[in-house]
C-alpha cells in the first residue's frame, strides 16, 4: 500500500510544528479557562478536526450567548479585527510576546477594551457569541493559541492546541 494514502493533503499541513517546549512554557503560565465557569470536564478537543478544506486548529467551547469571555493570562491587546469566519476576535499577546492568544465569534467586546490595553489573568474580553462563520443556534466561543514569527504579525503564526493545557490538570 502506497503510504502516501494517510498523509494528510498538502494543503492541510501546517508551515510549522510547535514543540514540547511550548507546551511546557504555556503551562507554567497556567492559563485560565476562557469562558467564565466552564466546567473543563466537558471541554472536547476539536483542535485538529476537518472542517471543509482545512483543519480547524482551535477549540470551541459551548457556552449559553453572552456569557463572560475570560483573558486566559496577563498582556496586551494587540488588536480587534472583524471578519467573515472569525467575526468579533481579539488577539492578545502574552507579556513576552511569544504567544498570541485568539479569542473569535465574539457577540461584542467587553466594556472599554481598545488596542494596545493591558490585561489582567481573568479580565474581561468579551462575551460568547455566534458572529462570523459560527452557526446562530450553536454560541460558542472558537480559541486558539499562536506562537508569534520573528516579526510578530499578529495574523500569522503556528496555531498550538490548547486542549492538553487544561485536560491535563
Amino acid at each position: 500500500m502506497d503510504p502516501r494514502a494517510f498523509a494528510p493533503p498538502p494543503d492541510l499541513k501546517p508551515e510549522a510544528q510547535p514543540d514540547l517546549s511550548d507546551f511546557s512554557r504555556l503551562r507554567s503560565r497556567a492559563l485560565r479557562v476562557p469562558v467564565a465557569g466552564y466546567d473543563v470536564a466537558r471541554l472536547r478537543d476539536n483542535f485538529a478536526e476537518r472542517r471543509g478544506a482545512r483543519v480547524h486548529e482551535a477549540i470551541d467551547i459551548l457556552a449559553p450567548r453572552g456569557t463572560p469571555v475570560l483573558a486566559v493570562d496577563d498582556g496586551v491587546v494587540k488588536k480587534l479585527f472583524s471578519s467573515g469566519a472569525g467575526g468579533l476576535t481579539v488577539y492578545q499577546y502574552d507579556p513576552g510576546e511569544t504567544y498570541s492568544y485568539y479569542y473569535a465569534h465574539l457577540d461584542r467586546y467587553a466594556e472599554g477594551l481598545a488596542e494596545g490595553r493591558m490585561l489582567k489573568k481573568g479580565d474581561r474580553v468579551g462575551y460568547v457569541g455566534t458572529t462570523g462563520n459560527a452557526p446562530p443556534g450553536a454560541p460558542h466561543l472558537h480559541f486558539t493559541i499562536y506562537k508569534l514569527p520573528p516579526d510578530k504579525k499578529w495574523w500569522q503564526g503556528t496555531a498550538i492546541n490548547p486542549y492538553p493545557l487544561w485536560a491535563l490538570r
